[in-house]
This record gives structure tokens, C-alpha cells and sequence, in this order.
């Protein structure tokens, strides 16, 4: 397995084989195939536009003469959620915080008073159903990340008594959700990512053992580069020059349907955006 073991407070993540994991490899071996068939004489876009969502989240299959077949939208891997959800599965509940249904995600809830520095970033999240591609709304996306020198709030050290870098949205009409955060840092042993778990309602946002799918957006190297040029982000330069994604214990099966498209500058602000197609 190339998943490292996990100690609660340990960096490593690890990944929960099972039936699930083997249907997440059944759809990344869907893709290498269709590379395949490109290699034998068909184009690339056409290849790729039938495996993956376009940036409408409206992807179809396609038959080999450019016609659509029945809708449909690759299932984003499901990944784990690491040893800090402060989902209430392993020690903290941010959930159960008042406030934590919010947009802007830099600054901790209640007592605490941190606010997360670094390059401004908004991620938004496209949620569709993968079977027809239409747009899942009233649904409820957590999402949180380290900070910029690689520390989660509510468990490292440096940082325990904070909240911040973790959020609720609920997925409007066009299944859309988005938050304003900071760019995380690289920390030692992981490729820098994101992550998020889905929710069928806010009212199930109460704990991690409500959740649907839980996966992780893998941030883009050339824009990873640019920023971890900037003031505050020097020890992930070193740490990224130490790890590829086909190194990471996470992504080394295909980070494909997890790179979001990104815009923006490090000078003013970033922004990620990814559709997510699951299961439901």
C-alpha cells in the first residue's frame, strides 16, 4: 500500500482501503485508458473532454465521433481526511462552532482571536451529481487547510487555541460554493492541498460520521512556485523541492480531477476553482 500509517498527531496521512478506494482506481484507470486511446489516433481534447468536467461542470462522455452519450461526470477520488478534520471524528469539532458557516475563513471563531496570514486565496467549489452532471444545491461543504508555515489549527502546537482556515458553505442553485482563504504552506512529507468533506444538508454538518465524500484539492506547482516566493512562505520552498505528486502518498494514484484552474496573482489575490462530481 502506498499509504504511510498515522499517528493522531502525526503529518502522514493515511488511506482507508475497501470497496471504495478500489472503485476510485477503476475511475483513474478509466483515464489512463482514454490517454491510451488518444495515443491511437484521437485528439487529446476530445479524450480529455470525455472524462473530465469541463469548466461549466457539464462533461460527457463522448463517443469515438465527437457525439455525447449518456451524461456523465467523473467522481472525484475520495481521500483521506487526515489526522486533522476537526470534524469530531479525532478530537476537535470546529462544526459545533457558532459561526463556522461562513465565506471568509482566515480569522479563528469565539475566544480565539488569530487570524491566518499569507497569499489571499478564493476557492470555489462546483458540487454535480456524477451520473447526470447537474448541479447539487443545499448541500454542505467543510473545508480546511494549514496555515502558512504548515500548522492546523485546533491541533499543532503553534496553534491549538485557534480556529482558523476551516469553514461551512451550503452549495447555492447553481451548486456552487466559495470560500476566502490564505494559501497553504508545503509542510514536510505532503504535496500542498486542501481539503473538504460533503455534506447531503447543513443540519447533517454536526460531525465527520455524517459526511458523504471527503477528498483534497491538490494545488498546481507553478502556482505553488510563485507564491512560496513571497514573504513568509520560505520553509515550503524547501519542503516542495522535497516531494512530487507522483511521490505523495495521497495524490501517487492521479491528481487529475483534483487541480482546480487558477487565476489571479500572488501580489493581489488568487483564486482556485474545481468542479466536484460525487456519487449520490
Amino acid at each position: 500500500m502506498k499509504r504511510s500509517s498515522m499517528t493522531s498527531f502525526d503529518h502522514d496521512h493515511s488511506h482507508h482501503g475497501g470497496l471504495a478506494h478500489d472503485l476510485t482506481l477503476l475511475t483513474r484507470r478509466r483515464l489512463f485508458g482514454l490517454v491510451g486511446k488518444a495515443a491511437a489516433g484521437l485528439s487529446m481534447s476530445s479524450v480529455l473532454a470525455s472524462c473530465v468536467a469541463d469548466a461549466t461542470g457539464t462533461g460527457v462522455d463522448a463517443g469515438s465521433d465527437g457525439s455525447s452519450s449518456s451524461a456523465s461526470c467523473s467522481t472525484i477520488p475520495s481521500e483521506t481526511q487526515g489526522p486533522y478534520p476537526g470534524d469530531g471524528t479525532n478530537g476537535p469539532n470546529a462544526l459545533a462552532l457558532s459561526g463556522i458557516v461562513r465565506s471568509d475563513i482566515r480569522a479563528s471563531l469565539g475566544s480565539a482571536t488569530g487570524v491566518a496570514q499569507g497569499v489571499v486565496l478564493t476557492v470555489t467549489l462546483t458540487l454535480v451529481d456524477s451520473k447526470t452532471c447537474s448541479p447539487l444545491t443545499g448541500h454542505a461543504i467543510y473545508l480546511w487547510h494549514c496555515d502558512r508555515d504548515g500548522n492546523y489549527s485546533m491541533y499543532s502546537a503553534a496553534v491549538a487555541s485557534e480556529n482558523y482556515l476551516r469553514g461551512v458553505q451550503v452549495t447555492d442553485s447553481a451548486g456552487q460554493v466559495s470560500f476566502t482563504t490564505i494559501f497553504p504552506g508545503c509542510y514536510s512529507g505532503r504535496w500542498p492541498h486542501i481539503h473538504f468533506e460533503i455534506y447531503p444538508s447543513l443540519a447533517s454538518a454536526s460531525t465527520g460520521a455524517s459526511k458523504i465524500a471527503t477528498s483534497q484539492l491538490a494545488l498546481p506547482k507553478a502556482t505553488c512556485d510563485t507564491v512560496y516566493a513571497t514573504t513568509g512562505y520560505s520553509a515550503s520552498v524547501t519542503n516542495l523541492a522535497r516531494i512530487t505528486l507522483a511521490t505523495d502518498n495521497v495524490f501517487s494514484d492521479g491528481a487529475t480531477l483534483q487541480l482546480p484552474a487558477m487565476t489571479g496573482s500572488a501580489a493581489d489575490a488568487l483564486a482556485a476553482s474545481l468542479t466536484v462530481a460525487i456519487n449520490v
